[in-house]
């Protein structure tokens, strides 16, 4: 798998919270600390939304606001939800929904925090995944489908009109050598050339 240079991976606190749920479904008892969990992932979303309907201060860019909005209100509850985890974590079978809950999230911990270090990052990527379809004929079909939804998605998330970009690449493209650097054409660099 090629890594784009410059890329910062971010995790989805939608799967971590989704593997509580499946661990809550799981319990022969409500509650527990599957529901722990899953208020603290609540929580999280509740700030989420409540950054969205905020106005920033005069002269701050949206992206600066709701980093320092999650900095302030996002990372007490992101540190209390790791405090627990840590706490939880000796004391869960391995083997089990929780266990696999726990270790995944805290496995993937710099990751899934990583949100709250830049306004512009998603809480998770349910927005990618709803707008993907979720069915191909073969693995190549949906590989090559995957490509072609992220980079549309990529248009958007940057502000490019899919449809230029689209055009621009496929003119240029064929012009250049197969072992051609084309990290330009991409949809966030592409912005910058015609800005």
């Amino acid at each position: 798998m090629e890594v784009l240079k410059g890329a910062t991976h971010v995790g989805c606190l939608a799967h971590a919270r989704r593997k509580f749920v499946d661990a809550l479904k799981a319990r022969k008892k409500p509650g527990g600390p599957p529901a722990q969990a899953i208020k603290f992932f609540d929580q999280l979303y509740r700030i989420e939304r409540q950054v969205r309907d905020e106005k920033p201060d005069d002269g701050e860019t949206r992206d600066h606001y709701m980093r320092r909005f999650r900095q302030k209100h996002s990372v007490p509850v992101l540190s209390a939800l790791k405090e627990w985890l840590d706490k939880i974590a000796p004391k869960v079978v391995p083997d089990t929904k929780l266990g696999d809950a726990v270790s995944y999230t805290l496995n993937q911990w710099e990751y899934l925090t990583r949100y709250t270090e830049d306004g512009r990052m998603p809480i998770d990527n349910n927005i990618l995944e709803r707008d993907s379809w979720l069915f191909s004929d073969t693995p190549a079909g949906a590989k090559a489908s995957a490509v072609v939804y992220s980079l549309m998605l990529t248009c958007r998330a940057c502000g490019v009109e899919p449809f230029a970009w689209l055009k621009y690449v496929l003119t240029v493209l064929p012009q250049r050598p197969d072992d051609a650097n084309i990290d330009d054409l991409l949809p966030f660099n592409f912005k910058k050339q015609t800005a």
